[in-house]
C-alpha cells in the first residue's frame, strides 16, 4: 500500500512539472521566497491563472505558502523533488549499465571483425 501512495505523489509531481509556467514558478523559488504578485511579473497571464499553478504545486507538496501579515509568501519544498529524482535516478542506474554492455558488445564485435579481416588478408596472400 506504500508504493500505491508514493506512485499517487510521484503522479502529483511529474504532473505539476509537465507544465513550463509552473517549472518556472519553481525555478523562481529556488531563488527565495515570492509573493503571489511576484510570481507572476514575468507571465502574460492574469493573477487567477498564476493562483491555478500554485494550487497544483501546492496540491504536489512542492510549494507552500505561510502568512507574514499581510503578504503570503510562497516557497518551494524540495521532498516531492528529492522523491522524483530518487525515482528517475533506478532508472537512469538501469540505463547506464544496458548502454555500457551494449558499448563493450559493440567493441567486442568490432575486435572480431578486425581479426577476421586479418584472417581473410592473410588466407588470401597463401
Amino acid at each position: 500500500m506504500v508504493q500505491h501512495a508514493n506512485d499517487d505523489a510521484l503522479s502529483a509531481t511529474f504532473g505539476a512539472l509537465a507544465d513550463p509556467t509552473r517549472r518556472a514558478i519553481l525555478a523562481r523559488l529556488a531563488t527565495g521566497e515570492a509573493s503571489v504578485m511576484e510570481l507572476a511579473e514575468p507571465f502574460a497571464m492574469s493573477l487567477p491563472a498564476i493562483s491555478k499553478h500554485l494550487k497544483v504545486l501546492e496540491r504536489a507538496g512542492l510549494v507552500a505558502r505561510s502568512r507574514d501579515a499581510q503578504r503570503r509568501p510562497c516557497r518551494i519544498q524540495a521532498g516531492p523533488l528529492q522523491e522524483a529524482t530518487a525515482w528517475m535516478e533506478t532508472y537512469r542506474r538501469l540505463w547506464e549499465d544496458r548502454l555500457d554492455r551494449l558499448e563493450e558488445y559493440l567493441h567486442e564485435m568490432k575486435a572480431s571483425a578486425k581479426k577476421a579481416k586479418k584472417k581473410e588478408k592473410k588466407n588470401a596472400r597463401t
